[in-house]
């Protein structure tokens, strides 16, 4: 029988290394050669992502409205209260993007994108109306949360809405959408300085930009026009409530308008790939702002760092936000530029992000990205980055917009999937020597043998039950564990 285990679990190695790392590592060399991260297009693997990630997305969201847990988290719980709302946006606007170029001709996926994500589009959307998500922001700004500042959330809710409409038009809360746009767009016009808090003393001037945006696009749905409005609404990011750059602030006062911090990859990123809606010859000229003063080569990788270059004491660091600071790259400021690179044309940024990020997100043969799940909220909002890659890898450029191509693969990539593939390579090896050693050697000598066997297939199948019920964590520790058996004894030298 120890036998028979030692050479079950040499090929539980093997397959183990294909799974885990073979397959990723190939799957993302093909990725960075498609055309359509070099240049305007929907990558294969936005629309694979898409195929994988909606029913999920779909079950996810339906059990959290369900579970009613977001009622409960505290105000300090930011990935918790935010990131399943913000993921939620992203999924929906990846969808709308799909449907666009689907409706252009580009009929990859087998069904239409809004019919084969119909049950996510409005769960998601549901996710994001959903009174419990909103206790947080009602603990800010009380019962009158939905027409009183609370820019990021109702923001959020435009968006979620304004998608669910274009792509359905199910007529569902239409009247709410409406009186977010008009309530909201009245009290931004009438306030001083073109700016609102998020919370209170809060005011992120990216968020807004994305609000105004919110409104342009709603008004497609809604048959309004609010072109004055937006034309005016550039007020809030110009002028004396700019950075000395000349770019909006991460964070400003909005009773003065005043900068109260200096622009941030993040945010420069997030805005960029709204702004060229809005104003799309200042969204140029913040772009190469932008591209002067941030875009950055070091480490043998390619990116946009979270601030400006020569910013002392800025290289290591990691925020809610910005999320880890890299030698200066920022992972944010970095993945949502891909996004942003697209939107402005800039495919000779964007080529090279891209190809980063499809070396790094380690895309598994279930189609979970592994990486960007273990960065996001694992229990209130496992599938965040999940959703903001597909966002950013189906933007595409604004009309007027020239392209740009060129950049190309950095040594970063290379060393990532050239690295995993001989790693795997060299475990499938020794799993192969295992097996022939197991069945050639005679048997090893093992303390409590009869215990060991018993433990063995114990974990095996508890790692079965785990991996049948998609708990891929458990499942995985259970298979590892299971590697560590039959511990054999130890023989005196």
């Amino acid at each position: 029988m120890i036998r028979k285990i030692l050479c079950a679990k040499a090929i539980l190695l093997a397959l183990l290394a294909g799974y885990f790392v073979i397959y990723p590592a190939v799957l993302g060399a093909f990725a960075i050669m498609d055309p359509a991260i070099r240049g305007p297009g929907i990558p294969q693997a936005a629309w694979r992502q898409f195929r994988n990630l909606s029913p999920r997305y779909a079950a996810w969201a339906r059990r959290w409205i369900g579970e009613g847990n977001a009622g409960k988290l505290s105000l300090e719980n930011i990935s918790g209260t935010e990131w399943p709302l913000f993921g939620s946006v992203f999924y929906l606007w990846g969808v709308e993007n799909l449907q666009t170029a689907w409706d252009a001709g580009d009929h990859t996926a087998k069904t239409e994108p809004k019919v084969f994500a119909r049950d996510a589009i409005i769960a998601a959307s549901e996710l994001v109306v959903d009174p419990e998500h909103a206790a947080w922001v009602k603990k800010h700004w009380g019962d009158n949360y939905l027409h009183r500042e609370n820019v990021f959330y109702r923001m959020l809710v435009i968006s979620a809405l304004t998608s669910r409409e274009k792509l359905l038009h199910d007529g569902a809360h239409t009247a709410m959408l409406r009186d977010q746009v008009e309530t909201f767009v009245r009290e931004l016009d009438e306030s001083r300085t073109g700016l609102l808090d998020d919370y209170p003393g809060q005011c992120y001037p990216g968020d807004v930009i994305a609000a105004i945006a919110s409104v342009q696009r709603a008004d497609q749905v809604l048959g309004t026009n609010h072109s004055a409005f937006v034309e005016r609404a550039l007020r809030g990011f110009v002028g004396i409530n700019a950075t000395r750059l000349g770019l909006p602030p991460y964070f400003a006062d909005a009773r003065t308008g005043r900068p109260l911090s200096d622009a941030q990859g993040c945010a420069i990123s997030y805005f960029e790939l709204t702004s060229p809606e809005l104003w799309p010859q200042v969204a140029k000229t913040w772009y190469a702002i932008y591209d002067k003063h941030f875009w950055q080569h070091r480490i043998t990788a390619d990116g946009y760092r979270e601030f400006a270059n020569g910013t002392a004491h800025a290289d290591w660091r990691m925020d809610v936000d910005s999320g880890p600071v890299i030698a200066g790259h920022g992972v944010s400021a970095s993945a949502f530029g891909a996004g942003a690179a697209r939107k402005n044309g800039r495919f000779d940024r964007a080529y090279p992000l891209a190809a980063e990020m499809l070396a790094t997100v380690w895309e598994l043969p279930n189609g979970v990205l592994a990486v960007p799940r273990l960065l996001s909220n694992a229990t209130d909002a496992p599938m965040l980055g999940e959703a903001a890659i597909l966002w950013v890898l189906t933007v595409q450029p604004e009309k007027g917009f020239p392209v740009k191509t060129g950049g190309g693969v950095t040594p970063y990539v290379y060393i990532i999937l050239v690295g995993a593939l001989a790693f795997g390579c060299f475990l499938v090896a020794e799993a192969v020597l295992r097996f022939q050693i197991a069945r050639r050697d005679p048997e090893p000598e093992i303390p409590k043998p009869g215990f060991q066997i018993t433990l063995w297939f114990g974990l095996m199948v508890g790692a079965g039950v785990m991996l049948w019920i998609a708990s891929w964590p458990g499942g995985l520790i259970l298979l590892l564990l299971a590697l560590m058996l039959p511990i054999k004894k130890k023989t005196a030298k």
